[in-house]
């Protein structure tokens, strides 16, 4: 029997929501995040009377030692933070260029970008994690600092049983090409497999000295000490006085509405915030949501909108304390009218028709995100990183913890507002965001994926705000991306009927079938409940009480 496109399309997606476990629910307080032991250490934070904030601090140290990937003390990150009483802020804990880089400092003599941006000790920017961990804290917090870093202490000194994951996960061959790296992570050549313990000493110690001292000892003790000599003596750019002058930037979150609902999220240096708020204000009004979710109508209409802000990214956006971000044009109702009316119902728009800027440089998929709400209604959106799996793969000799390499995400060849400059912060994606509903906190998310963070993070927000699914089921469904250039829709693999593919092929998509987009940390606060959800893509885990 041959049925009709419509249906085999719906006869596809219909078991994936049908397999969609139920949230983890609960009445006062819930922490999402990558890893069971971070989620945790976060809960009991908030059981022994903590707040959002300590809760979000203890999380960050703990996926330090468990989610080395991405978790981090040398990598840097945001945090988006909404009170009860409806203030809000955002942290900008983001990396920056050491004053040693130059604009050209990536580029051979031919003008060729080299690899030192990616890999090794020259492509560290200076980390922000644990003065942004700290300052958030020292404003915003209220248990102990000590108490909120022991549980890290305590994973990284005693060890944690390792899972499938992970095990995977460190055979990378980044590691190996670092002797300190392989031998932290891989037993130089004895690979850890899943259910033994991962005990990381040195970690430890250097944990052990945050505790104690605080964020002073890592940018101008022991810890910054050592890790500027091991610096100079791998020709890394990082100096003493780089640490010492490392600050965090506190910024005021953007905001804009959808459909009754208010959006707080995150301003640049970020890209994140300013798309997904841009191509909500292109999506009302549309009437995209008509032809439902998972069609290929709307998967089309959404990937014309991503097109379209993706190329404004590639031209307008940078570091907003050295560059101007047209944020307020490109968020204007005229401009996103401007791009509504350019978008074609029936046929796809070629990339090179829509004029933008140079390409932008690569940027890693490797973050990771957390959400927070507490039992006073305080919520946190966490979003940092090493950027690529592993940063540069170099591990600080004796510190325990892998370096960034986050001078890759600034644009290489330096005709860009990305390029690279002292005390710079590269562009990101990275896009924790909060929604409310009538003045009370309605949705908490956030997402890694580089360059997908910030459609990951748009196709979450319509699934839950135009087609009405429950966090979960938003967080399972399957996603696509279009990030204007290379010109291709990239779908996962899982998920599309190849009904569904050959209708958006039709329309004249280059698509391609992908592997998995985003992991999706959120929370969602409804009927008196929180409902927690983790992203089947990873190993996250929800928890509250």
């Amino acid at each position: 029997m041959k049925y009709p496109r419509l249906l085999v399309t719906l006869l596809v997606l219909l078991p994936l929501e049908a397999a969609s476990p139920q949230p983890v629910r609960a009445r006062k307080a819930m922490v999402v995040s990558r890893e069971d032991h971070a989620t945790r250490a976060g809960l009991r934070v908030l059981e022994q009377g903590g707040n959002a904030v300590d809760a979000a601090v203890a999380v960050g140290f703990a996926l330090a030692v468990t989610h080395p990937a991405a978790g981090n003390l040398g990598g840097g990150g945001f945090m988006l933070i909404r009170f009860a009483d409806g203030r809000t802020t955002f942290l900008d804990f983001r990396e920056r260029a050491p004053e040693r880089a130059t604009r050209d400092v990536y580029l051979d003599a031919a003008d060729k970008p080299t690899e030192d941006s990616r890999i090794g000790y020259r492509a560290a920017g200076v980390p922000g994690t644990v003065r942004g961990l700290e300052y958030a804290h020292r404003k915003y917090g209220r248990r102990p600092w000590g108490e909120l870093v022991q549980p890290a202490v305590d994973l990284a000194a005693k060890g944690f049983p390792v899972s499938w994951g992970l095990s995977q996960s460190l055979q990378a061959k980044l590691l190996a090409r670092f002797p300190e790296s392989r031998r932290t992570f891989q037993r130089d050549g004895r690979y850890y497999e899943m259910g033994e313990k991962l005990v990381q000493p040195d970690l430890g110690a250097t944990l052990a000295r945050i505790a104690r001292l605080g964020s002073r000892d890592f940018y101008e003790g022991e810890t910054a000490r050592r890790l500027a000599q091991d610096m100079a003596r791998n020709g890394g750019l990082i100096t003493a006085a780089d640490l010492k002058q490392y600050e965090v930037a506190e910024r005021t979150p953007l905001k804009g509405s959808y459909r009754g609902y208010e959006l707080i999220t995150a301003p640049p240096p970020s890209s994140g915030g300013t798309g997904v708020l841009h191509m909500l204000q292109v999506l009302e009004g549309s009437g995209y949501e008509k032809t439902g979710a998972g069609s290929a109508a709307t998967i089309h209409y959404l990937t014309e909108t991503m097109r379209r802000f993706y190329a404004d990214r590639a031209r307008y956006f940078g570091d907003p304390d050295f560059v101007k971000v047209p944020a307020p044009a490109l968020l204007s109702p005229a401009y996103a009218a401007g791009r509504r009316v350019s978008i074609r119902p029936d046929r796809a728009t070629p990339s090179a028709e829509i004029s933008a800027g140079p390409l932008p440089p690569a940027e890693s998929s490797e973050t990771t995100h957390y959400s927070v709400v507490d039992a006073e209604g305080n919520a946190a959106a966490v979003t940092y990183t090493l950027n690529g799996g592993y940063g540069a793969g170099v591990t600080a000799t004796g510190l325990g913890f892998l370096l960034n390499n986050e001078m890759n995400d600034f644009a290489v060849t330096p005709n860009e507002s990305n390029a690279v400059q002292p005390r710079k912060r590269p562009l990101s994606s990275m896009t924790p965001t909060i929604v409310t509903r009538d003045g009370r906190l309605y949705l908490v998310l956030g997402s890694p994926g580089g360059f997908t963070i910030i459609n990951t993070v748009l196709l979450v927000l319509l699934n839950v705000l135009d087609f009405g699914m429950e966090a979960q089921q938003a967080v399972d469904w399957p996603r696509f991306h279009h990030q204007w250039m290379p010109d291709e829709l990239k779908l996962e693999k899982s998920g599309f009927s190849p009904d569904t593919v050959e209708l958006l092929r039709a329309r004249g998509h280059q698509v391609r079938i992908d592997g998995q987009q985003g992991d999706v940390a959120a929370i969602q606060v409804q009927d008196g409940w929180l409902l927690g959800a983790a992203d089947p893509r990873g190993e996250g885990t929800a928890r509250g009480y």
